[in-house]
Order: C-alpha cells, then structure tokens, then sequence
C-alpha cells in the first residue's frame, strides 16, 4: 500500500521488489495536505483533486508503467466519476470502489478514450489548485 508521500517518491524502488502497488487515497491526501480528514474543520482540504496528490499517483503511475506493473487505487478517489479518467491517465490500471459507484465510474470510463485520459492527466499535472485541476480534466473530457 502506498499511502504516504514517501512512498510514492520511492514507488520506482519499491516496483523493484513487489508485483504492484495499490495507492490508499484517502491517507494519501491526509498525509500528503497534513489535513486529518476526521477533522471537521479541514475536511475541505482533504481532496484527492489537490495537484500535489494528483502529482504523486502521476509518480506512481509513471513507476508502473515503466515497470509494466499495475497499479491499483482504493479509497474514496477510485469512486469519483469525474476523477477516474485522470487517474487512468495518471497510470492506474485497477479501482477499487463500492459496488454503488460501479456504474457511475463505468459510464465515464466508456465515455473517453485512453488518449483523453492521458490528456486529462497532462492537464491536471499543470494545474495550481484543486478547482484548477477539475476545469483542466473536465475541458479535456468534455464531450464533442
């Protein structure tokens, strides 16, 4: 499980030694923004949307890809419909999501192909905030 900052720095080293790596979300952005998504008060901070979480999946997803290994996300990011073909651009091969997510995330996946996934991801590797990093995939993966 990658679910700190460190170790998505190091996912290419750690690629060396497993047969894929699945990044845990939710403690991800926690550790990552320093925002306990227990707490009330940051819980708006705490968003798989903010670049530097999107910039470290990219990381990871890059270390698969070089590796030809999956890598997989759970947590509350794998279930966001707008959100899954940036990660599948970012590299993730596998989403782990509750079965009443299956549909929705399905449906926006049908909806694109590989090379607007990877366009979104592009985009949102650029972008300086959360809602820069949503305008970025959704004008990417608009329909035509």
């Amino acid at each position: 499980m990658i679910e700190t900052p460190s170790a998505a720095l190091l996912a290419s080293e750690m690629l060396e030694v497993v047969d894929f790596v699945s990044l845990g979300t939710n403690d991800l952005a926690q550790y990552t923004l320093a925002a306990d998504r227990q707490l009330a008060e940051l819980g708006e901070l705490n968003d798989p949307w903010q670049p530097a979480v999107l910039r470290l999946i990219g990381a990871v997803g890059d270390a698969g890809r070089a590796r030809d290994l999956p890598v997989g996300v759970c947590g509350e990011a794998a279930a966001d419909p707008a959100l899954a073909p940036v990660l599948v651009g970012l590299g993730v091969t596998s989403l782990s999501m509750t079965p009443r997510a299956l549909g929705r995330v399905a449906a926006a996946l049908e909806a694109v192909t590989e090379a607007q996934c990877r366009a979104a991801a592009e985009a949102v590797r650029k972008a300086a905030t959360a809602a820069d990093a949503r305008a970025a995939a959704a004008a990417v993966l608009a329909p035509r």
